[in-house]
């Protein structure tokens, strides 16, 4: 399967929350299972999902929670396999079918078709981008309030040439008849489509269609009802121990930190630890913010010791450990000052986890806000967020009150400027490196533009170019600007600024910040290319 380019994926819209399964989430809380073949959409067919205010899961092929009695239907995603191919994801259909609703989508529908008797095989061409349904079967509650004509999106390279006997086609479009079928008197549907990207115009009716309708579901997934149970949950859970969390500045363990606050009070220590390379002024900023909010903070300067280890150092997976690392070793030092500290609490979001760890076990880069601390403190984990995306994030955050300032913040690095400075790190580079974003960001601000934008920062390139200052010839760093939109940071497509804003910052970058004399202009997406530069 293709890369889907990040806006024939996203629209827009409020979704729904979840939490973690089991004994983190409400026992009996209805769920949909999204069983992940390792597609790059499956987590958009779960925020599709939350759209709805439906709670749903997404768990490995593999890992289906037989026992589990608040499962009420089950969708299974597509996949960069083929179904005949010896390395493809596999799973006994026996133990969901029959049992749960289900509904397969692309690699799901092939999957589903081809274990049963059906045909699937290589397209005569690939069929990618928009399509139309040119039939529908009257009367099929898949399709309720879905009409002939209907833009659906494409993305596979394999075809279902024939169904098993006991299946019907339910769509077609002029290219592929076998769109969408379902098994015969069973509520087991396929689409070979994809209905949870943006492009397929009735996909979140589609979805609706299976979620609400055919298996049931409530849609009473909320904000506020995510906000009552993980605040109970974390009563009990934690009882009277004291907790630690390390704040960033950022959103995630902000939200976490008010959850938290929320259940557990004082018993919550906070610790902010500056590495030297935040935004310009933005330890004291933050700092300012958290006791606002009511929390316990204890701010920490250890600068000097991480510019001390990262001295020398270019190679950008070192330079995050390093960084991860002198963390964990400063954190600990500070945690252990706090008397009879239990557990550990973190900002961890689903990205974080994804990203980290794919289906396919690769990593893709490291982030030390997943695993490390608690290994070395000998703390119990607590991370409150750990299913969320950055938009549900912050409408916890709003339903909790906390102030929108902290809320819209830009998504920002655990590693902060270090991996946006492409090659060594020094204090000089630092500097440069602040004063450029800040002009950036301020800039960003005034005109209106920040909150257009998801993340937006600069880049300092490990280049120099020829200038000319007044009457005299320099040789200067170069930086380039970055501003991105996305909705839960798993894609992004870069942000068209006005020109005359671009000009008016690369004037006042290069006018007032001391040694860069050229500013560029990032114009990748995510994929190919990640919103980070490192």
């Amino acid at each position: 399967m293709r890369d889907i380019r990040r806006d024939e994926i996203l629209g827009n819209g409020e979704i729904g929350l979840t939490s973690r399964h089991n004994n983190q989430s409400h026992n009996m809380q209805e769920k949909i299972i999204i069983l992940d073949f390792g597609s790059q959409t499956t987590q958009l067919i779960g925020r599709r999902v939350r759209e709805l205010n439906m709670y749903c899961e997404i768990i490995p092929y593999n890992k289906f929670p037989e026992d589990d009695p608040s499962v009420i239907g089950v969708i299974l995603s597509g996949s960069p396999f083929s179904v005949y191919d010896e390395r493809a994801f596999k799973i006994e259909l026996d133990k969901i079918r029959g049992k749960y609703p289900v509904l397969g989508i692309c690699y799901g529908a092939q999957f589903m078709a081809y274990v049963n008797g059906g045909s699937v095989e290589p397209a005569e061409s690939r069929e990618y981008g928009r399509a139309h349904l040119s039939w529908i079967e009257t009367g099929n509650p898949l399709f309720k309030d879905i009409e002939v004509g209907s833009q659906v999106w494409m993305s596979h390279g394999d075809t279902i040439t024939s169904i098993p006997d006991n299946f019907e086609v339910i769509a077609s479009t002029d290219s592929v008849k076998i769109a969408a079928y379902q098994a015969k008197g069973e509520k087991l549907w396929g689409v070979q489509f994809h209905p949870e990207v943006y492009h397929s115009t009735d996909g979140t009716q589609l979805l609706k269609n299976f979620v609400v309708d055919i298996c049931g579901g409530k849609q009473d997934w909320t904000a506020q009802s995510f906000i009552e149970t993980t605040v109970a949950r974390l009563r009990e859970q934690l009882g009277d121990d004291k907790v630690v969390l390390g704040l960033s500045g950022g959103v995630d363990s902000s939200v976490a930190a008010a959850l938290l606050n929320k259940a557990i009070g004082s018993n919550l220590t906070c610790i902010f630890v500056d590495h030297g390379m935040l935004r310009k002024n933005e330890f004291e900023n933050v700092l300012n913010d958290y006791k606002c909010m009511g929390l316990n903070v204890v701010g920490v300067d250890a600068s000097a010791k991480f510019f001390g280890e990262l001295a020398g150092v270019s190679e950008p997976e070192r330079k995050r450990k390093i960084i991860g690392k002198g963390f964990i070793d400063v954190f600990d030092v500070e945690a252990h000052k706090i008397k009879d500290v239990k557990w550990l609490a973190q900002g961890t979001i689903y990205p974080d986890c994804i990203e980290s760890l794919s289906i396919t076990g690769t990593t893709i880069k490291s982030h030390h806000n997943v695993g490390g601390l608690p290994e070395k403190m000998n703390l119990k984990l607590c991370e409150p967020l750990r299913l969320l995306f950055k938009d549900e994030v912050r409408r916890v955050g709003r339903q909790l009150g906390m102030p929108e300032h902290l809320i819209g913040r830009h998504p920002f690095p655990g590693p902060g400027l270090a991996v946006r400075i492409l090659g060594d790190i020094t204090p000089e580079k630092v500097r440069v490196l602040q004063d450029a974003d800040d002009i950036f960001i301020t800039s960003l601000r005034k005109a209106g533009l920040y909150d257009k934008i998801w993340q937006a920062g600069v880049i300092l390139l490990p280049v120099r170019s020829v200038g000319v200052m007044g009457d005299e010839r320099t040789y200067e760093q170069a930086v380039a600007l970055r501003a991105v939109t996305s909705t839960d940071g798993m894609t992004a497509d870069w942000y068209p600024l006005p020109y005359d804003f671009m000009a008016k910052v690369s004037n006042d970058i290069i006018n007032k910040v001391r040694g860069v004399n050229r500013v560029c202009y990032d114009i990748s997406s995510k994929p190919p290319a990640t919103i980070e530069w490192e």
